[in-house]
């Protein structure tokens, strides 16, 4: 139940934080986030939504609202006509370089800075064994750390190093 309660509420205080600093969705904001650090800034939709682990529809429709927000677009993919591909645009990246210090701000402060350095390498472990057990293949395939472990995406790294915006994604 402590698991359950904590992550609802840091849930609820990253939305709050990204509904006031740009009106962003943690969804939303996780979308630019990966986008960002894709190889010129695209993704495949179906690449997207596998690192995402999200379904192929549910991201169609959340990058249909980031869209309209000028935030990304879709192109088609030149090696593949039947392929999409998913591209953060520049004001994509302004609106994700405003939104990360508050962000990473909110998830140290709740998360990361209530953790010891050997705390925060323990629950990267755990959520790493669980990830790995959810996995199809029962592994993190080639993206790194499973989403939500502290390396990849809980605002800050078990050394306290500071993030860039990419990284300060909890998932």
């Amino acid at each position: 139940m402590a698991y359950l309660r904590a992550t609802h509420l840091l849930e609820r205080r990253i939305e709050e934080q990204l509904k006031a600093d740009s009106g962003l969705t943690h969804p939303h904001y996780e979308i630019l986030a990966k986008l960002s650090i894709a190889p010129q800034r695209r993704l495949r939709m179906s690449d997207l939504a596998r690192r995402l682990v999200v379904s192929k529809s549910g991201l169609t429709y959340q990058i249909g609202q980031l869209e309209k927000r000028g935030l990304v677009e879709r192109m088609d993919c030149p090696s593949d006509e039947r392929g999409v591909l998913a591209v953060l645009t520049d004001e994509g990246v302004r609106c994700l370089e405003k939104t990360a210090p508050g962000h990473v701000a909110v998830v140290r402060a709740f998360l990361i800075d209530q953790l010891t350095p050997e705390e925060l390498a323990t629950m990267a472990r755990i959520m790493s064994k669980a990830a790995a057990a959810m996995s199809p293949n029962g592994s993190h395939g080639s993206h790194g750390s499973p989403p939500g472990s502290p390396g990849e995406s809980q605002g800050g790294s078990p050394n306290g190093d500071r993030p860039s915006p990419s990284q300060a994604d909890p998932a």
